[in-house]
């Protein structure tokens, strides 16, 4: 099978996939309770909610956790820290950081091929024509650095890069090795935090994470200085 073959049979096979999606979702009742159960407890923007929810499947809990971070990948609005929070909260903080980073990887991988294979209407429709077109232009400015840049700023949409990713020619070996480092410090702070939270506890998760923000804009500060020094040496 050539290359436009493959292409043709993975866009018939990902719009076959949604499509199934979108039907269980309007026929089968329980499904869409749950769905509505997920996105309420993403929206309330507590992580014991999401917390809760996924604890509420027992043995289960951890495969739910997978495959929620993959959810919130696709749709990329849903806030992330709240499952990883709620992961190290059920799990401990170590093994927490590991589900996390582990689904987190899968959903980017998820997000670049769907960019990839469908392409950018399809991106859009999913994330943001805006917000593709800062990421974009991000990558113009950080050439080969971008995706671990990107990975290391927690004000930046984890998925937006990753479908951005998936429309340029960047390999995938490439992005998901840059992913899997540059992700790694956030999830192992985000986790050791969430390890300890209470409800009492959102203005030291809140000081923490804008203690974290900026230290990653310094970092990308410090970066764009160097990129600046190098050119005028030129």
């Amino acid at each position: 099978m050539d290359k436009k073959k493959r292409n043709q049979a993975g866009k018939a096979a990902v719009v076959l996939i949604a499509l199934a999606a979108v039907l269980i979702y309007y026929f089968v009742p329980s499904v869409k309770r749950t769905m509505n159960t997920v996105l309420a407890a993403f929206a309330s923007g507590d992580f014991t909610v999401v917390r809760d929810f996924v604890e509420s499947y027992g043995a289960y809990a951890a495969a739910v956790s997978f495959l929620l971070m993959i959810l919130q990948s696709i749709a990329a609005p849903l806030p992330a820290f709240l499952l990883t929070f709620a992961n190290a909260n059920l799990f401990g903080w170590w093994k927490g950081a590991l589900l996390s980073w582990s689904s987190a990887m899968a959903g980017a991988a998820v997000c670049f091929y769907i960019a990839r294979i469908l392409g950018r209407d399809a991106a859009e429709k999913l994330t943001s024509r805006a917000g593709l077109k800062q990421i974009d232009e991000f990558f113009e400015r950080h050439g080969r650095m971008s995706i671990l840049i990107a990975r290391l700023l927690p004000f930046m949409s984890f998925d937006i890069v990753s479908y951005a990713a998936g429309l340029t020619s960047m390999s995938f070996g490439s992005f998901f090795v840059a992913t899997g480092i540059g992700q790694l410090p956030a999830t192992i702070i985000y986790s050791y935090v969430g390890s300890m939270l209470t409800g009492g506890a959102k203005l030291f998760v809140t000081g923490l994470l804008l203690l974290f923000a900026i230290s990653a804009l310094i970092v990308l500060l410090k970066q764009l200085y160097n990129e600046r020094r190098k050119k005028e040496d030129r």
